[in-house]
């Protein structure tokens, strides 16, 4: 029985072998090289490129994957497309056709990852291209692709990848004028999963050139490692090509030479989803998602003495930090006790619980917009803020004289470190403001978004493995009468508030505000409607 059964255990090790190799080096994710086009360009080694010395009024055609981004694996990419567009079971199907996807043809490959991520997507609804993949992208950028990329006047991108996945990268944060990508089929409105053939009649040309023909002016950059089958390159008077070699010396782009900086960015993932991190996520829902119901349990039933110890035994993490002189005393108004007021930057819906759990009391807090499921699930009061001058203003003036309040004047959540502009109205609604500093930190899920469900937001940050939050108390604040003294004016006052929080935090303030960030991301004005009130 032995004897016969050593073909097919040797077939089976041959076969594991095989697959082992072609998992290491995928061929339709990592590029082979190309010779085709030999005869028709000349060929320069990329290092030369940096040494031509005029470079401003010439256009530069570059291959996206091949000389700009540091890794050639575009599984990434797809898997947040499956994730953030198409949800948790589409993003499964595309990870258990990753080994199948490695094994065949390259252009294979991509249609099969395409198929998975967009058959049935709406084309109106899909903003992962515009508002989830250019962190990634940015993340990915080699800087010395990028510098070589700078250089140049006019600028086209050639990419494999769908247009709706790398235009809004290119255009909006590397000011490329303009971007060749793969069309995808529509019907009725929806996305059919399948992409245009390839075309070779010189596609873009009249839209990039104008009436004028090209001019000896172009040149080009692709890889060694990829085929350079776009007509576009057939214009150019020198390529160079990029080795793999080069792009793995490549240091990645800083943040502080972004053209444009990322303020916002949207999605649930925290981290690239490689094949390994992705086997990661998949692992720790099944059991990061009890993790975060039991937290949310322990928050809701159980008092701050017993629940803080439990909930940092499930991993997480709150640091304070308090002034010398903090003392929280209220303040008196016309003769009446007054409760505290306390000003946060906003991170996540969070931050109000976390305020209240470092000083172990209850708080109030106003919101400009919450979900009806986070208001009946809070551990502590809510109000929902109506926009209007007056009526909030009397209603959190209410509420001061009841007790303490807190209220994070931004108005929406934003992760990276930028404050946006801070409403002015709560400056006249006590004499003494309290600044609080917050910063959370994750691992691998974001407990915010734009253009999902917002009730999910405060599961998606439990469900972490060890989320993290640093509360720093700062100096107290003069308030509403310095603002009827005919001192400071509350703008003065709120944009004095907001420089304290950056400063303590390292984070830049900026006039962006709440309806610049939903327009950019989710194309609407954030506002979430109960019913027909706003």
């Amino acid at each position: 029985m032995a004897t016969k059964a050593f073909p097919f255990k040797a077939l089976a090790f041959l076969f594991s072998r095989f697959l082992l190799r072609r998992l290491r080096n995928p061929r339709s994710l990592y590029r082979k090289v190309s010779i085709s086009h030999s005869s028709r360009f000349k060929f320069q080694k990329y290092p030369s490129f940096a040494h031509r010395s005029e470079l401003s009024n010439q256009t530069l055609i570059f291959d996206v994957e091949g000389a700009l981004l540091k890794s050639s694996s575009l599984f990434p990419y797809f898997m947040l497309v499956a994730f953030e567009a198409g949800g948790l079971f589409r993003a499964l199907v595309l990870f258990l056709l990753y080994p199948f996807i490695c094994l065949v043809s390259e252009e294979m490959g991509l249609k099969i990852m395409v198929m998975v991520c967009f058959f049935g997507i709406k084309k109106e609804s899909f903003n992962t291209g515009k508002a989830v993949l250019p962190k990634f992208f940015l993340e990915d950028v080699g800087l010395e692709g990028f510098e070589m990329l700078m250089r140049c006047g006019r600028k086209v991108g050639v990419s494999d990848l769908p247009q709706v996945m790398v235009e809004g990268f290119l255009r909006d944060y590397l000011e490329v004028q303009f971007v060749v990508g793969r069309e995808l089929k529509v019907i009725c409105g929806y996305y059919m999963g399948l992409m245009e053939d390839k075309k070779t009649d010189g596609l873009g040309l009249k839209e990039i050139f104008g009436d004028e023909k090209p001019s000896s002016d172009v040149v080009g950059i692709g890889s060694f490692n990829k085929s350079l089958d776009h007509q576009l390159f057939s214009h150019c008077k020198e390529i160079y090509l990029v080795s793999e070699a080069d792009k793995r010396n490549w240091h990645h782009l800083p943040k502080d030479k972004y053209p444009k900086p990322l303020i916002f960015h949207d999605g649930r993932l925290a981290i690239r989803p490689t094949p390994l991190a992705t086997l990661a996520i998949f692992m720790w829902i099944p059991l990061g998602f009890p993790i975060a119901i039991f937290r949310v349990l322990v928050a809701l039933l159980l008092p701050y003495n017993i629940g803080i110890p439990i909930l940092v035994f499930t991993g997480l993490r709150l640091r304070v930090t308090k002034p010398n002189s903090y003392l929280p005393v209220s303040t008196t108004s016309k003769g009446k006790p007054k409760g505290l007021l306390y000003v946060s930057n906003h991170r996540t819906l969070l931050d109000p619980l976390y305020l209240s759990t470092s000083l172990k009391k209850s708080l109030t807090a106003v919101t400009y917009s919450l979900s009806r499921v986070s208001e009946i699930l809070a551990p502590i009061k809510t109000v929902r803020l109506t926009r209007d001058r007056e009526r909030d203003g009397s209603m959190m003036e209410k509420l001061l004289s009841q007790g303490d309040l807190v209220i994070c004047p931004e108005g929406t959540t934003c992760r990276e470190p930028y404050l946006l502009r801070f409403s002015p109205l709560f400056a006249e609604m006590s004499e003494e403001i309290i600044p609080v500093a917050v910063d959370s930190h994750v691992s691998m899920f974001h407990g915010t978004t734009a253009g999902g469900l917002k009730c999910l937001d405060p599961l998606f940050f439990l469900m972490n493995p060890r989320p993290s939050y640093n509360v720093q108390f700062l100096e107290k604040v003069s308030g509403s009468s310095t603002c009827r003294d005919g001192g400071e004016s509350r703008f003065d006052v709120a944009n004095h508030v907001q420089s304290e929080i950056g400063k303590a935090l390292g984070f830049e303030c900026t006039r962006l505000t709440r309806k610049d960030k939903y327009l950019i991301l989710a194309g609407n004005d954030g506002i979430v409607t109960v019913g027909n009130k706003p």
